[in-house]
């Protein structure tokens, strides 16, 4: 895997099939758990911007899976405050945050090794790793930055040692990748300004 580089009018970094694959499928898994599975097609006519979306927005409560309330947090402490804005912006929320992850699945599923963003887009490429990102943190119970510190070396501990929570290897590996390769795209757009 190489960062991104800004090259050409585009951001530009490089991901073996492999790693392609890998990412690809937990930016679906993020996209399912919004809601949306990415490998059905839409309509083509699709008057309803919610008609791909697995939920209703009637009766909106708080997620109960804590990955989904960090995608999806309450605008509030108190309830009837929360719930009535959940009710209002969640569905927009939740197709923002799908169109966003349709975007960078579909530039992962291209062919050849080239991940390229558009510069229009470098942000919304960006918000999409942050999901995935928060996803995964939660996953690894990474509330904060000595969290995250700790999880990192946990993971270098455990492969020098050889003692290995494979689940939660995998989970810290792909997280540190993702977290790496979102910084080169946004170390590249600060370059670019």
């Amino acid at each position: 895997m190489k960062g991104f580089a800004r090259k050409r009018g585009v951001y530009v970094a490089q991901l073996d099939r492999t790693e392609r694959t890998i990412l690809s499928r937990v930016v679906a898994d993020t996209a399912l758990l919004l809601g949306t599975r990415l490998d059905i097609e839409r309509p083509a006519d699709d008057d309803d911007p919610l008609a791909g979306l697995a939920w209703s927005a009637d009766g909106v409560a708080e997620p109960s899976d804590p990955a989904l309330a960090r995608l999806l947090p309450s605008a509030s402490e108190d309830e009837d405050v929360a719930a009535e804005f959940r009710r209002l912006t969640e569905g927009d929320l939740r197709a923002a945050k799908v169109e966003r992850l349709r975007m960078v699945w579909g530039a992962l599923l291209a062919p050849g090794e080239r991940l390229e963003v558009l510069p229009e887009r470098a942000m919304d490429f960006a918000a999409a790793l942050t999901d995935v990102r928060l996803v995964l943190a939660e996953r690894l119970e990474i509330q904060t930055d000595d969290d995250a510190d700790a999880v990192y070396q946990a993971a270098t501990r455990r492969r020098r040692s050889g003692e290995v929570d494979e689940v939660r290897a995998a989970l810290a590996s792909l997280y540190m990748a993702l977290t790496w390769l979102q910084e080169s795209l946004m170390s590249a757009m600060l370059k670019a300004l």
